[in-house]
């Protein structure tokens, strides 16, 4: 007889233990008897920072967006200053100067020097060096358009314009030339294009570093970049594997812009097939043992995206595979970027969701893959990494 419990049993013990320390959690006198024990006195203190951070992460939030958007980060780069320079290149008065780079200084974006002077903080060039991240915080504007009132964003039709959803719309159709009828013109669209481009530029190579790390792309001999857009993703592996043969699958006006973008390049353009086609709708092209989804599933919602794992099935050769590199849901260290920010993120997109690993396998599974592993990259909050296999 067996002394283990069943799923039923662990599952009381584990509602019933959480149950006994939320009541401990919430009683004022365990609190103050707490904070007072030497022992448990930094555990207090750090679960105090943490709650505290959960109530001022969108002031924080905003810091870091006004250092970029005001050019602090730019100028704290070239040197040491002092508030005046920084009130300078910031456009603000010496009072709100001071007071912006103190609040920086406290969060470790700028730091003090002697002479009443500023610098980067590690944080601080560590952003600085990530145009990717910088690119983001730019566009949060919109993201935090969206949230000022969240329960109304969650209890809306996914469907009814926001912010980050019109950005897409706009900004998609502006790089591809199709604006929608009735939608903005192309004068108005052009910063939104901009915007959007630069944007996928940056944050893509984040991305194509990591994945370039985590698998070996030499093993094949042709892949197949699927929603691979203007070829930021292309490029990287097929500098990373120069005797890899490469294809780019997406709609007919974004091809246009990579066959522009590509096309030039000499190391790229011999070996380089674009194809034209909707993802979600056409057959892909085949002839490829490698196809890759970079940042795609996550933006749709699992019909659309099982349909698409499915016309990647169809495409590849017995024995070919599919690489997966996306941010997801539970990552290592991520999981609040995935559930958190990835989660209401692309609630207010209008499309997709933050999946686990272990959704996804069940999904490769239901589109008739023979096997999948998750395969380990250096920064999972960046991007995680799944291989299936025919």
């Amino acid at each position: 007889m067996s002394n283990r419990l069943d799923l039923p049993q662990r599952a009381g013990l584990k509602e019933r233990w959480i149950g006994w320390r939320n009541r401990l959690l919430m009683s004022p006198r365990f609190q103050q008897w707490s904070a007072a024990f030497p022992l448990t006195r930094p555990i207090v203190r750090a679960r105090a920072r943490r709650a505290f951070d959960l109530v001022a992460g969108f002031a924080y939030a905003q810091v870091l967006a006004a250092c970029v958007e005001g050019g602090l980060l730019d100028l704290l780069a070239e040197g040491p200053c002092d508030t005046a320079a920084a009130a300078n290149r910031a456009g603000l008065g010496l009072a709100a100067t001071e007071r912006l780079l103190r609040a920086a200084a406290s969060l470790g974006i700028a730091e003090t020097l002697p002479g009443e002077r500023w610098t980067l903080g590690m944080d601080g060039a560590a952003l600085q060096c990530n145009p990717g991240a910088r690119a983001m915080i730019r566009h949060h504007a919109l993201l935090y358009a969206d949230l000022a009132d969240p329960l109304a964003l969650l209890r809306a039709d996914r469907k009814e314009p926001t912010a980050l959803s019109d950005f897409w719309t706009y900004a998609r159709a502006s790089a591809t030339g199709m604006v929608p009828p009735g939608r903005r013109g192309d004068a108005d669209n052009a910063p939104a294009a901009t915007a959007y481009s630069a944007l996928m530029a940056a944050s893509q190579a984040m991305v194509s570093e990591q994945l370039i790390a985590a698998y070996k792309f030499n093993r094949h001999k042709a892949m197949l970049d699927v929603g691979g857009g203007t070829g930021a993703f292309v490029r990287a592996v097929g500098t990373a594997a120069p005797e890899l043969r490469l294809g780019l699958f997406d709609l007919p006006d974004v091809v246009a812009g990579a066959e522009t973008t590509l096309g030039r390049d000499a190391l790229i353009a011999p070996r380089l097939s674009l194809h034209n086609g909707s993802f979600l709708h056409d057959a892909l092209p085949t002839g490829f043992d490698l196809v890759t989804l970079v940042r795609i599933l996550h933006d749709h919602d699992d019909e659309p995206a099982l349909r698409l794992l499915r016309a990647v099935r169809a495409a590849l050769p017995p024995g070919g595979t599919l690489l997966i590199g996306e941010p997801m849901a539970g990552a290592a260290g991520g999981a609040a970027m995935g559930d958190a920010y990835f989660g209401l993120y692309l609630w207010a997109m209008g499309s997709g969701r933050p999946r686990r690993p272990a959704e996804l396998g069940a999904m490769l599974r239901s589109a008739g893959f023979a096997s999948w592993k998750e395969i380990p990259t250096h920064l999972p909050l960046v991007c995680g990494a799944i291989v299936a296999r025919v």
